[in-house]
């Protein structure tokens, strides 16, 4: 039987309520639904294994870029057999516009197993 994913519904909570959650107990709770027990994301200089690094990573990048930075899905998330794909942008909320990018993850058992993040070139 096969499930059918909603990438799009997996990718935006992943940005809304992973990586521009600053509340730390809400970020976890939001990745223990969204991730399986043993994620890896990948980020352009580094390899992040498990849920509670990601949620370090992610509490990190908001501290550093101030509180109101934040990640905005840019268009809607595709996807097909377990990979699926989401561009954002991310900055100020009603600033400018600071990196843009793509959430690329795999998924297994409607959960995020693998998330690439690839950032544009400025």
């Amino acid at each position: 039987m096969t499930t059918d994913i909603d990438y799009d519904h997996l990718l935006r909570s992943n940005l809304e309520r992973v990586f521009n959650e600053r509340d730390d107990d809400k970020r976890r709770a939001a990745i223990a639904e969204l991730f399986v027990e043993e994620p890896v994301m990948y980020e352009p200089t580094n390899i992040v294994r498990g849920r509670a690094d990601i949620s370090d990573v992610a509490g990190k990048l908001l501290a550093q870029f101030g509180p109101t930075f934040r990640f905005v899905p840019d268009g809607v998330a595709v996807g097909h057999h377990g990979l699926a794909h989401l561009a954002w942008q991310a900055g100020p909320e009603h600033g400018p516009v600071a990196v843009t990018g793509a959430d690329v993850a795999e998924i297994e058992g409607g959960k995020i197993a693998r998330l690439w993040v690839l950032l544009n070139k400025p």
